[in-house]
C-alpha cells in the first residue's frame, strides 16, 4: 500500500493480505524495491508467532519485477543454501582490496573488545564509552591497513573520541540492515563501521569468521575499540546451553587469541519477568563462566541497594577465571539519555529496566579507562 519509512538497506511497508493489513519489511538488495500497488510474496512467520523483535511480514519477492542481477565481485555466499542467499565481497577473500592486509594479520594490537549478549546493549555500551562527550560528525574512513590506535596496546593520547566498530555475529538477525540502531549509529558517527561475520551480512565490511571480523575492524576500519554482539532477535530455549548468546563466550576467546583486551558486559535486569534473567542473567554466567576459556575484564556495575548486592554476589563465581572490575555508574544515566537511538531491550525502555542499560554502559566506561591508561 505504501512505504512507511526507510533506512540504509531496508524499507518498512504497509501491506494488505487476505487477513487484513500488516507491516512488512523488504531488503531491496535481495528482493528489489517494492512500489505501492505491487503484489509481494510474504513470509508471515513473525506475525503468526507474535515475535517481539520486529514482528514484520518479510518480503520474499516482488513476483512481477526481478531484483538487480546479484552477481558481483564477491564470492562469499551468506545465508547459504536458503532461497535468499546473498553473495558478498569478503574483506578476507582473494579478490578483496584488503586481502593483502588481512592475509597474514594475526593481532588486533591490544584493542579493547567489548562483548555483550544482546544487540540492545550496543548503544548503551557506546553511551558509557563516550560518556557525556559523544562524537560529532564521523571521521574520515580509515585507509586499508591503517591502524586506528595511537601507541602500543591501543593507548591514545589525543582527546578525540575513539573510533568504534561493531562486529555483528550471526546468532540473531542475519541482515545487518534489520538494525535501525546500528544504521543510525553509523550515520551519526557513533560507529565508524559495521562488520558482519559468519552467516550475517550487509555490513560495511564482510568477514568469514568473528576472528577475521575483529581483524577487519582493526586493520580495515581502523577501529580503536570493537563491540561484539549478535544481531537483533536472539534465540533462547530456557535451558542452560540452549541460547544463541553462548557466542559471547566464544567472542571472548577470539578477542584474546588475537591479542585483544576482552571486556565482558554483564546482562543484568531488574525488570525481566523471568527469574533466570533477574540480577545477572544465566546467559552471562554460562557464556563467561563456562564457554569463555580466556580471561577477560568483567564490568560489574556498582548498583545501589539490595539489588546491587545481588548483582555483585551473582558475579563472584566469574572471578575464578576473569578479573571482576567494579565500575561506578554515576553520570551514566545522563549519558544514556543522550543516546541518538531509542534504548529498548525486550520491549523495556530505559526507565523500565535501568539496571540493564547501566550494566552495558559500565562495560563501555571500563573500556574507555583501558584506552586512557593503556593497561
Amino acid at each position: 500500500m505504501r512505504v512507511r519509512r526507510e533506512w540504509p538497506g531496508a524499507m518498512e511497508l504497509d501491506v494488505t493480505t487476505e487477513d487484513g493489513q500488516a507491516r512488512a519489511l523488504a531488503y531491496p538488495a535481495l528482493v528489489g524495491r517494492p512500489e505501492p500497488g505491487d503484489a509481494v510474496l510474504l513470509n508471515t512467520t513473525a506475525l503468526a508467532m507474535g515475535l517481539g523483535t520486529g514482528g514484520y511480514a518479510m518480503v520474499v519477492a516482488v513476483p512481477d519485477r526481478l531484483p538487480q542481477d546479484p552477481r558481483g565481485p564477491g564470492h562469499l555466499v551468506k545465508a547459504r543454501y536458503t532461497p535468499l542467499q546473498a553473495t558478498v565481497l569478503g574483506a578476507d577473500e582473494q579478490d578483496s582490496p584488503f586481502h593483502d592486509v588481512l592475509r597474514d594479520a594475526d593481532s588486533v594490537d591490544g584493542m579493547p573488545v567489548i562483548v555483550a549478549d544482546l544487540h540492545s546493549a550496543l548503544p548503551a555500551i557506546l553511551c558509557g564509552l563516550y560518556g557525556t562527550t559523544p562524537p560529532g560528525a564521523p571521521d574520515r574512513p580509515a585507509e586499508a591497513g591503517e591502524g586506528g590506535a595511537e601507541g602500543e596496546g591501543g593507548h591514545r593520547s589525543s582527546g578525540r573520541p575513539p573510533r568504534v566498530a561493531y562486529v555483528m555475529l550471526d546468532g540473531g538477525a542475519l541482515p545487518a540492515w534489520f538494525s535501525m540502531s546500528s544504521a543510525r549509529l553509523r550515520q551519526t558517527g557513533w560507529l565508524c563501521g559495521v562488520v558482519t561475520a559468519g552467516q550475517s551480512f550487509g555490513g560495511d565490511v564482510e568477514a568469514v569468521t568473528p576472528h577475521t571480523g575483529l581483524l577487519a575492524a582493526r586493520h580495515v576500519l581502523g577501529a580503536e575499540v570493537a563491540i561484539v554482539t549478535q544481531g537483533p532477535g536472539n534465540l533462547g530455549g530456557g535451558t542452560r546451553w540452549g541460547f544463541s548468546g553462548v557466542s559471547a563466550g566464544e567472542a571472548i576467546n577470539a578477542a584474546a587469541v588475537l591479542g585483544g583486551r576482552p571486556v565482558a558486559a554483564l546482562r543484568v535486569s531488574e525488570g525481566d519477568l523471568r527469574e533466570r534473567h533477574i540480577g545477572v542473567s544465566h546467559h552471562s554466567l554460562t557464556a563467561y563462566g563456562r564457554v569463555a576459556l580466556a580471561p577477560a575484564k568483567v564490568a560489574v556495575p556498582v548498583l545501589p541497594g539490595d539489588f546491587g548486592r545481588r548483582v555483585a554476589e551473582q558475579s563472584r563465581p566469574l572471578g575464578a577465571r576473569h578479573e571482576l572490575v567494579e565500575v561506578p555508574v554515576d553520570g551514566l544515566v545522563e549519558a544514556l539519555r543522550g543516546s541518538p537511538v531509542r534504548l529498548s531491550t525486550m520491549g523495556r525502555g530505559l526507565d523500565e529496566d535501568l539496571a540493564y542499560f547501566l550494566a552495558s554502559a559500565a562495560a563501555g566506561r571500563l573500556a574507555a579507562s583501558l584506552l586512557s591508561s593503556g593497561s
